[in-house]
C-alpha cells in the first residue's frame, strides 16, 4: 500500500510540474521533493523517465477520460448542452490557473509526437478516444433534433476537438480564455445552427 501510494505521489507531482514546464524540461529532482520520495528512489518504481511519461499520461487519460463520459453522457441535460458544459469547464479552468496549464495531452502531443514514438501513439489513441466521445455526443444531439442534417459524425467530432485543442493553445499564448470562448461561439452558431448555450444548469432535461 505503501509503495502504491509513494508511486501515485510521484505521478500526481509529476504531472503538475509537466503541464507547466514540458516533459524534457520537468526534473527529476524537482518531481521528488514535491513529492516528499528521497533521492535515488525514483528508479524503484519506474523503469525510465519514459516510463514515468507514460505512467503520468495513463493516470491521466483514465481520470480525464472518467470525467468527459460523465459530463457527455449526463442524462440530465440535453446533448448539446452537455457538450456546452464541458466548454464551459474547460474555460473556468484555464481562468483558474491564468492560462498558464492547458490540456496536458495536447502540450505533450507537441513536444513529443515527434521526438518519440511510444508517447506519439498512445496520445494518438487517448485523443481518438475522446473524438469518439465527441461523436456518440453529437449524433445523440441529432438524433434528439438538436443539430439538423444527417452528418459524418466522425469527421465532426474530430473537427470540434482539433478546435477545442487550438484554442486551448491560443489562449495559453495570448493569456485569455477569448480565444476559447469565441470558438465555442462559431461552433454552435455557425457548425451547429444553434445560439451558445448560456448554462446547461439551467438546461436540465425533465
Amino acid at each position: 500500500m505503501k509503495r502504491t501510494h509513494k508511486r501515485n505521489d510521484l505521478i500526481q507531482a509529476g504531472r503538475d510540474i509537466v503541464i507547466r514546464q514540458g516533459f524534457n524540461a520537468a526534473g527529476l529532482n524537482d518531481i521528488l521533493t514535491t513529492a516528499g520520495v528521497p533521492k535515488g528512489s525514483f528508479y524503484y518504481y519506474f523503469a525510465s523517465k519514459e516510463d514515468f511519461g507514460l505512467a503520468i499520461i495513463e493516470d491521466f487519460a483514465l481520470k480525464y477520460g472518467e470525467r468527459l463520459q460523465a459530463t457527455l453522457e449526463d442524462g440530465r441535460f440535453s446533448p448539446l448542452t452537455r457538450l456546452n458544459n464541458y466548454f464551459e469547464m474547460g474555460i473556468a479552468e484555464m481562468r483558474a490557473c491564468q492560462c498558464a496549464n492547458g490540456c496536458l495531452i495536447g502540450n505533450l502531443a507537441q513536444e513529443l509526437s515527434a521526438q518519440n514514438e511510444l508517447f506519439r501513439d498512445r496520445l494518438n489513441q487517448i485523443l481518438s478516444d475522446w473524438e469518439q466521445q465527441f461523436a456518440k455526443c453529437l449524433q445523440a444531439a441529432y438524433e434528439s433534433g438538436e443539430i439538423a442534417g444527417d452528418r459524418n459524425w466522425t469527421d465532426l467530432a474530430k473537427f470540434t476537438l482539433s478546435g477545442w485543442e487550438g484554442a486551448i493553445l491560443q489562449a495559453k499564448v495570448t493569456k485569455s480564455v477569448a480565444p476559447m470562448q469565441t470558438f465555442v461561439q462559431v461552433l454552435f452558431a455557425q457548425v451547429f445552427n444553434r445560439s451558445n448555450l448560456t448554462s446547461g444548469r439551467s438546461k436540465i432535461v425533465d
